[in-house]
């Protein structure tokens, strides 16, 4: 899979990135480019985590590992280790990266509705860079 320059550097913009919310919840992103590989056939390493205030992820996207796939016998495995953790208790599902852009916009579209869920605003406050 080949990932245009355009939304590499889109992407590894955020690497580093910290955006704080007013209620103390966070979004975490770290991003960097390896080798492509079966598990990771895009080429970019990320973990893109919503915390709450005591730093205990409630929502993540990562490719960090692979998980289980859900269904049946006659339902393929993803080999790729793009995956989401819907929730603080999540193990993880199978996440489908079809482009950097699809990949943001569900991310924060997730974090929105997780602090929604939770009567959470989704004001940021600051951010910061590592």
């Amino acid at each position: 899979m080949n990932v245009p320059e355009y939304a590499l550097e889109l992407l590894l913009a955020y690497d580093g990135q910290t955006h704080y919310l007013v209620s103390g919840y966070f979004l975490k992103l770290d991003v960097r480019v390896v080798e492509k590989s079966e598990l990771v056939p895009h080429g970019i390493a990320y973990s893109l985590t919503l915390h709450d205030p005591d730093d205990t992820r409630i929502l993540g996207f990562d490719n960090a590992h692979p998980v289980p796939h859900p269904g049946g016998l006659f339902i393929k495995p993803k080999v790729e280790a793009d995956h989401w953790h819907r929730t603080r208790d999540d193990d993880g599902r199978p996440y489908d990266f079809v482009s950097v852009e699809q990949l943001l916009e569900d991310f924060f579209t997730e974090a929105e509705r997780t602090l929604q869920e939770q009567d959470v605003a989704f004001d940021f406050v600051e951010d910061k860079e590592d």
